[in-house]
This record gives C-alpha cells, structure tokens and sequence, in this order.
C-alpha cells in the first residue's frame, strides 16, 4: 500500500519571552516626602500641589473630598484643615534615595522610573528569596524598617503589565499579562510615560484612540501591529506592545550602539552640593549635546559619584524618550543632592572626587519603521530632519507638502497639509467624479488661482452665458500684474496658503498680452447642488509664444488655473 505524502509543517514563529519584572511603587510619595521633611502627623490632611493645581493627596485629604489636578482653592473649599505643600522634585528624590538604598540589600541593579517607583529584573531575586511573593513580602518589610514607608510590590511580564500590578499590590501568573491588560482603559497607556515631552506624546496617542473607538487595552491589542505601526508610526508601535503584555520596544539581536560617558573630576573635591551641581550641569548639558550631535536618545542613564575614601555610588535612570537638557541637568543634581544629603541626613564623610554619566541602550532619535523594499533613502531622511528644523525657525504652519486626492479640478486634486501631519487625502481618488478636467493636467499649478482676460479681435471682453456660450471669438489673453484675487474679487490671503507672500512666477506664464492660437471649450460644470451651487466653464488656450493655459469662468471672471510647462 502506498503511503500518502506527510505535509511538511513550517516552523513556527519563534515566541517572543518578556522577563519578569518587578516594581515597587510608594502611593502618594510626593506627600511622603512633603511629611517627612516637615515631620508631619499621619492623620493631617496634606496635599502638594504646584501652579497648575494638586498634584498629590495624603489618604485622610482624599478621605474628605480632596483630588488630584483640583485648584488649590477648591481643595482647600471641600477641606478647609487642608495644608498646602509646594511641590519640590529635589525633595521628592532626596527623601527616595534611602528607601532605593535599602532595596538594595534584595534587589541588584535597579533602576529609579522617577521618585516613588524603582524597576528591576524580578527572576534571580525571586530564586534567592524563595519566589516572587515571599520577594514581594521581603521588600514591603525591609523598606518598612529602614524608612517606615508603606510600598506596593508588583511582579508581572512587560512594563506595563508590572506597574499597573504594583498599583494593585498583585504578582501577575506567568503568560496572564494580556488577560490582566485587556479589560482596562486605554488611559493606562500613560503610565508609560517617564518625561514630560514623552507625557504629552502618550496623552495625544491616547485621546486619538478613544476617538477612534478603542477604549481598552484589549481594543488596542486585538489589532495587528504592522496596523498600528503603519497608522501611528513608533508610538503606535509601542502602545500595541504594552497593551499586548511586552515592553514597549523589541529586544534587539545585533549590537548595540556603543554607549556615551561624559566625566569630570572635581578638584578639589566637592563637599556642598552647589559646587557639585555646578559640575554636574555641564556634565549634562555635554552628553545632550552629544546625543544631539548622534541623533540618538537613551533608555537608561546611569549617574556615577565617587568619593576621595574610593567609595563609588552608583544609580541608573529609566528614560522614555528624548530629555531636554534641564531634565537631564535635574536628574543629575537630584541624585547627588540624594546622596550628598546623606541615609540619615548627615553629609557623607568624605567629598566627591568624581562625577561620571554613562547614556545606556543608545538608539537613533525617531527611528521611523522602514519602507517596503528596504530603508529609507539618506537623502530622504536628511530631508525630513531639514524640513523639522526649518519648522522651528519660521513655525509648522509655514512647512507645507502636497497631497493627492479626488477632485474635479487639477487644485482639487492637490491638498497641502502641514508637515508631519497625516498625509492621507480627504477626498478619494478612485471615485468617478464626472466632469473632472481629463489628463494630462498642467505642470504648474498656482497656489491661488490668478485672474485673466479673455478678449476678441475688438479688445472686448469674452465672456460664457448661462446657456454655456461664448460672446465672441477668444483672441487675446491678457494677464494683469497685482496680486491674485479670491473667485469672489477679494485678494486671496488664506492661511498657510500663499502667506501673504507675492504670487510665484508660473513657468513662461507672465504679466501681458498672449495672442491665442488654439481654444478648446468651454465646458460648463455645476457643482455642489446639495448647498452653495458653484457654476462656471473650463476651457484650455494655447498661445504664441508660449504654451498652453487651463482657464476656468467663474462669477464673470476668467481665472488661470494651471499651466502646461
């Protein structure tokens, strides 16, 4: 008996493994800080605010009605006892800094995501400790006391995943990240974000999507990724990632980018902070021009202080995003007012002899995904970066680029939008739409339509009647000089358009009079029945010298639409 062929089965996709993290968050720690410092009651009701409202509450002040982002006035309307802290992030870090130290005795290598939150690789420390919980339990009690601050321990796959547990104090099964994520709101995408200018990238993306209908993180997770990539770009990309259980970028296979270390030795050596922060401002301000100068941003930033005992300490930075040069400068001075500030508030005993910074996971600054058949070009790339900086000389709305889509008319077709945008055609461009101007169309094309003259052999004017007729025998063209004017006899002036800058020179095309050798037309349109009805006739001159011209007749006006150069 003849066997039958056996299908040869292709070899699976190979499964992404996200490690497991951990996080340990602190609710509230702006106020932990703020009580602390001040040596504050429990019981009082205290909110740190800054100028734009309450950024943080103790439980008895939200206990009586008081909420983040409220007004100080209205905090303190619902909670008249309420006391009013001013936010200070150096206090924020200063006040962290024993409570990372103390997690320390667990946990290696950790990385500080901003004051009241510290990431770490959770799977040797859960080995040593017994597993993830009894880890949990070991780091909620050693941080309890050595500071006597009440942390939440989160374990989980993905980044995401692992911070939203530690808001719940849960660990997440393994392989359970996409069923913890799918039921929540897509909002929860925010706390990816560890910088302002990433903050306000993540809140855009977030409030399109609720646009869009997606309003969980299982919405966004049920689309395909390359959807998302080709839609949203890297964000897009990264949002699909998180909500998915991953972390928000792929794990690279080839070799990374050589990292970046800036360093200075103080001499002398620095024992107050001001001497040190000046120091390291430069520091910082060298490694962001330097990133700047590469084109490239960094995931994590470890800061380096050694003393004149050869005491090293070391603490390293999550970093989503590009950093501005003051972020990166009060990064910098907040770790070393941390550390300068002493575990127990005495200053350290010996001064700082060195200050190094080392940006890790160097990639390219807005690494865009690349084209169907391959990378980008150079040359389209360096266009791109040209076209940015332009925008921040002259501003956004001066950068404009063509974009195709469905009309009637060669201006219909062309819609300029400001670079950056989404550069998708409002209209479609399968659509019939009958009575457009057949191909070929003019090569020049005016940002607004220029006025002219049609006359006959007498020097009177040609005109088109309501029946579609001409008066006379086109024989001259006549373009005037001046600016050009709106259909409606206005000078044309609409924003982002022509600018208020002088009309731009059409080819061959200039001030005078054409004798016209050929003429097609006129071909009467009516145009938008359904509300303001727009009636006119196009017609095409040819000229000698020249060339030829596409006209439209519109409200008793010929109009020059385009040029065939």
């Amino acid at each position: 008996m003849a066997s039958l062929p056996i299908a040869a089965t292709p070899p699976s996709r190979p499964v992404e493994r996200t490690p497991r993290l951990g996080v340990l968050w602190v609710p509230d720690w702006p106020v932990v800080a703020a009580a602390a410092e001040e040596q504050l009651p429990a019981d009082l009701p205290v909110a740190v605010h800054d100028a734009r409202g309450v950024v943080a509450a103790s439980a008895p002040a939200r206990a009586l009605g008081v909420r983040r982002g409220m007004r100080r006035r209205s905090a303190q309307e619902v909670c008249p006892e309420l006391l009013l802290v001013p936010a200070d992030t150096g206090r924020d870090v200063r006040a962290f800094e024993p409570l990372v130290q103390a997690c320390e005795h667990l946990v290696a290598d950790l990385e500080v995501v901003r004051p009241g939150m510290v990431l770490f690789a959770a799977g040797g420390p859960a080995r040593y400790s017994g597993g993830e919980e009894a880890l949990a339990e070991a780091l909620v009690g050693v941080v309890a006391d050595e500071t006597g601050a009440e942390c939440q321990i989160g374990v989980a796959e993905g980044y995401l995943t692992a911070v939203l547990a530690a808001r719940e104090g849960v660990v997440v099964d393994r392989g359970g990240a996409r069923e913890f994520l799918a039921g929540r709101d897509v909002r929860t995408l925010l706390h990816a974000a560890t910088t302002r200018e990433a903050s306000a990238a993540w809140t855009d993306l977030v409030e399109l999507l609720r646009r869009l209908g997606l309003h969980t993180l299982g919405d966004v997770a049920a689309l395909r990724a390359s959807d998302m990539a080709a839609r949203f770009g890297e964000l897009g990309s990264q949002a699909h990632r998180l909500a998915s259980g991953f972390d928000a970028r792929r794990p690279v296979i080839h070799r990374p980018d050589p990292d970046i270390t800036t360093s200075a030795t103080l001499d002398p050596p620095a024992e107050r902070i001001d001497t040190a922060a000046f120091t390291a401002r430069r520091l910082a301000e060298e490694m962001q021009n330097r990133l700047m100068r590469r084109g490239a941003v960094c995931a994590r930033l470890q800061v380096s202080a050694r003393a004149t005992t050869g005491r090293e300490l070391v603490r390293t930075w999550r970093i989503d995003g590009a950093l501005t040069a003051s972020e990166l400068t009060d990064r910098v001075r907040w770790q070393l007012e941390g550390w300068l500030g002493g575990r127990s508030g005495q200053t350290p005993s010996a001064p700082l002899a060195r200050i190094e910074l080392v940006a890790r996971e160097v990639s390219p600054a807005g690494a865009a995904q690349d084209g169907l058949w391959g990378r980008r070009a150079r040359g389209e790339v360096q266009a791109g970066r040209a076209a940015l900086r332009v925008q921040g000389l002259i501003g956004p709305e001066r950068v404009l680029v063509p974009v195709p889509e469905g009309g009637r008319s060669p201006r219909d077709r062309v819609r300029t939008v400001v670079w950056g945008d989404e550069s998708t055609g409002l209209r479609s461009t399968d659509a019939p739409w009958p009575g457009q101007i057949p191909p070929p169309y003019p090569s020049l094309v005016p940002l607004e339509p220029r006025p002219a003259a049609v006359l006959d052999r007498a020097g009177e004017p040609v005109v088109v009647d309501g029946r579609g007729h001409l008066s006379g025998e086109p024989a001259v063209l006549h373009v005037p000089s001046g600016p050009p004017s709106g259909p409606s006899g206005t000078a044309a002036s609409s924003p982002g358009r022509s600018g208020g800058r002088k009309p731009a020179t059409l080819g061959w095309l200039r001030t005078g009079a054409y004798p016209i050798t050929a003429f097609a037309g006129p071909w009467p349109v009516t145009e938008r029945w359904w509300g303001q009805r727009r009636r006119g006739a196009w017609a095409q001159v040819g000229t000698d010298p020249g060339g030829v011209v596409l006209l439209c007749f519109r409200e008793g006006t010929w109009w020059v639409e385009g040029v065939h150069d």
